[in-house]
């Protein structure tokens, strides 16, 4: 790892700009003036008790990896493999770099979620953070996630809105019923057809009830909500006994990673 001044890593991460994480790199910041103050930090320190504080020989899947902040937290924690993917080769070139200058061994590879089986591996901790709500399929990303790729511990975290109420549903109501569909703490999603808060990759919006019915549709368990808007899963029984559309097939091989 080459030894960088503080001026010298000012002017690559510049380069490397604009960040949306906040990362310490050396003692500087990567996004000091961030909208959200010491994001995502500042969210981290709020669910960071909830999953394993030793990851040893334990593999890790950060999909949505951005900046590499979480991908980094993993492999601190003992991780022996942590993985980190995302579609913006932007965000790859700031990941890669915030990895070498903490000398942390960590894999990043071009892939979108809707590619996750052709890594052809389960991983036991997959991480789905601030990622859902960019996609324009994010119920076809949960049951690909759940089909290809989570093995043990499923952490899903994303944007809400809405009433934060929950209340009993029943599993099914006549077609004469339409009232139900009124209630705000029915499973309601938003759609943003242009954009939200100046982001035109945010696309959905979901209520509290609605994030988590959705994971469970998609076949998780949800074992904690450590923080507003952060869910802790487990794999379980698919619903109605309904998996991906796109089931598991043999790894077909991704350019840097080993099936």
């Amino acid at each position: 790892m080459p030894n960088r001044s503080p001026h010298q890593l000012r002017r690559e991460i510049a380069t490397l700009g604009p960040w949306f994480h906040n990362i310490d790199l050396g003692g500087v910041s990567t996004a000091p003036d961030h909208f959200l103050g010491d994001y995502p930090a500042v969210k981290w320190r709020r669910f960071a008790h909830a999953l394993p504080e030793d990851l040893t020989g334990k593999t890790v899947l950060d999909i949505g990896c951005n900046g590499g902040f979480y991908s980094l937290e993993m492999k601190r924690r003992g991780a022996a493999r942590v993985l980190g993917i995302d579609h913006d080769p932007d965000y790859l070139k700031q990941a890669r770099f915030a990895a070498e200058v903490t000398g942390l061994d960590v894999e990043f590879v071009q892939l979108s979620v809707y590619d996750v089986g052709a890594l052809g591996q389960r991983f036991d901790l997959v991480l789905f953070l601030g990622v859902l709500y960019h996609l324009r399929h994010p119920l076809l990303a949960l049951d690909l996630i759940r089909e290809h790729v989570a093995d043990d511990l499923f952490v899903c975290q994303s944007m809400q809105r809405g009433d934060p109420g929950e209340e009993p549903i029943a599993e099914d109501y006549p077609f004469t019923e339409t009232a139900i569909f009124e209630r705000p703490a029915y499973p309601h999603m938003s759609f943003v057809e242009h954009r939200y808060a100046g982001d035109d990759t945010n696309w959905w919006v979901p209520n509290r009830a609605c994030t988590k019915a959705m994971l469970r549709s998609a076949g998780f368990i949800i074992d904690s909500n450590p923080e507003e808007e952060v869910y802790v899963c487990r794999p379980g029984p698919l619903p109605y006994g309904r998996g991906a559309v796109y089931p598991a097939l043999p790894p077909r091989g991704v350019r840097g990673v080993a099936a």
